[in-house]
């Protein structure tokens, strides 16, 4: 594996922040997740003298940017529909000209979107598993009535071959998302998708080691095998199960560089910037790689991925958090 280099800290004077937000909280399906995250960054930054506070969902980001005296901000809201990954809370922080971590409109808004951000991907030469958008109407109560998406799923998971991942395209942490081993499952994954809105996305299923690329400025960290006592690596395992392995390096020498250069040239692609993280497995039979997502304001928890790697590489939790924060002192986002 190569060396990494981080370049210098930009200023140890909490001073040249100002007043800084973090963003936590809000009312996506990640909600507790991103509490969770937003605590411990609050904490790493007052504990290293930022003056921060937090604010609670874009609703009242929107009122304290009005109100003047914000900054710049930390967000950490996960997820969309009241999250902070899809893109509308950057355009309001553009409006105001306040300055934020991880990726503008065009990045958070592209990578939301599971679907579009493989197209961007497989139009570059970039591996990832082949899928199909299951289609269907959406039902007035935030689900999606079954009629043509039920009718297509099959024919579509004949052409792609069993196994299969059935998933809404705009969610995370694992929310809504099922492995399909036979066609009798597949009516079932679909029903617990739809309770999300957006796209279905339907692909092959990667079977092997599921792995992570944390990105910090122009840095792939090391990356982290994840292995789960349990089958998968679900919300469970994800964010609850104190039983889930991970190794970091996840991978060694040549295979090592390689999934830190795919991730990386993944994030670009995507329009990503800041830090962020990319999901990748490795097939078990060919060694293959193949990107499954990118992930523009990663958790901070206990559990969490990016934390973790940023260690393996000699860099604490607060001074990651802080090399984060640094990066709103360059030009500005438009």
């Amino acid at each position: 594996m190569s060396t990494l280099t981080f370049p210098p800290l930009r200023s140890t004077d909490p001073a040249v922040f100002g007043r800084v937000a973090v963003l936590l909280g809000g009312s996506s399906s990640e909600r507790e997740v991103s509490l969770d995250s937003g605590r411990n960054v609050l904490e790493a930054l007052q504990s290293r003298g930022v003056d921060a506070v937090a604010i609670d969902g874009i609703p009242a980001l929107a009122k304290a940017l009005a109100a003047g005296g914000i900054d710049r901000v930390f967000n950490i809201l996960h997820g969309h529909n009241g999250g902070g990954e899809d893109g509308i809370v950057q355009g309001l922080m553009e409006a105001f000209g306040v300055p934020y971590t991880g990726s503008n409109v065009l990045g958070s808004a592209l990578s939301m979107d599971k679907i579009r951000t493989k197209q961007v991907w497989l139009s570059l030469g970039l591996p990832t598993p082949q899928y199909r958008e299951v289609h269907g109407g959406t039902g007035a109560a935030g689900g999606r009535m079954p009629g043509a998406a039920e009718k297509n799923v099959h024919a579509l998971a004949a052409e792609l071959g069993l196994p299969v991942v059935v998933k809404p395209a705009n969610e995370g942490s694992s929310v809504g998302i099922s492995r399909v081993t036979d066609d009798a499952g597949l009516d079932e994954a679909v029903a617990l998708a739809a309770r999300y809105d957006g796209q279905l996305l339907m692909e092959q299923m990667v079977v092997g080691d599921e792995l992570t690329v944390a990105i910090l400025g122009d840095v792939a960290l090391p990356s982290i095998r994840i292995v789960p006592k349990g089958q998968w690596y679900d919300y469970n395992a994800k964010y609850i199960a104190e039983d889930t392995q991970y190794l970091c390096p996840g991978l060694d020498g040549d295979d090592e560089d390689e999934i830190r250069r795919i991730a990386l040239a993944a994030f670009r692609a995507a329009g990503c910037r800041g830090w962020g993280r990319v999901d990748v497995m490795r097939d078990r039979s060919s060694g293959r790689f193949f990107l499954l997502e990118v992930n523009t304001a990663p958790g901070m928890t206990s559990h969490s991925l990016v934390p973790k790697a940023a260690g393996q590489a000699g860099i604490s939790f607060e001074e990651l958090v802080w090399r984060v924060l640094e990066q709103t002192l360059e030009a500005s986002h438009a």
